[in-house]
């Protein structure tokens, strides 16, 4: 493999690896409710095949960046993913791939999740 070849495969196998590291790291940061809607939402996004590497880590990263500016607003976790949070993980996915088959199981794991983070109820 020449030089040229191996720094591409190197740049394109930890490129991704970086990024999701960056991107934990700002899930990390934020206030305890609006990381587990993070975390509830990308478990469901998780079930959706990405079409490319720099499209999926994009997605998680616009994620990060979505809860990041409304825990600064205070904006309710309600507001940013309306009251059917398995439609609002689903819409986000489409704006970045084809998505996928999404288990009704998931769905439900998804939206009882987001209820537990918005403080509303026992989730069951």
């Amino acid at each position: 493999m020449s030089d040229t070849k191996f720094g591409g495969f190197i740049a394109t196998m930890v490129g991704p690896k970086r990024r999701w590291r960056q991107y934990q790291a700002r899930v990390r940061q934020l206030p305890p409710n609006y990381r587990a809607a993070v975390e509830a939402t990308q478990r469901h996004m998780m079930h959706f095949v990405p079409t490319d590497a720099d499209s999926d880590a994009s997605r998680f990263e616009d994620l990060a960046a979505l809860f990041e500016q409304a825990a600064a607003n205070g904006t309710p976790i309600r507001e940013v993913v309306g009251p059917d949070p398995v439609k609002f993980a689903e819409a986000f996915v489409h704006n970045y791939s084809d998505g996928g088959y999404v288990p009704a199981r998931a769905r439900k794991q998804l939206t009882e999740a987001i209820e537990r983070a918005a403080g509303e109820g026992s989730g069951k």
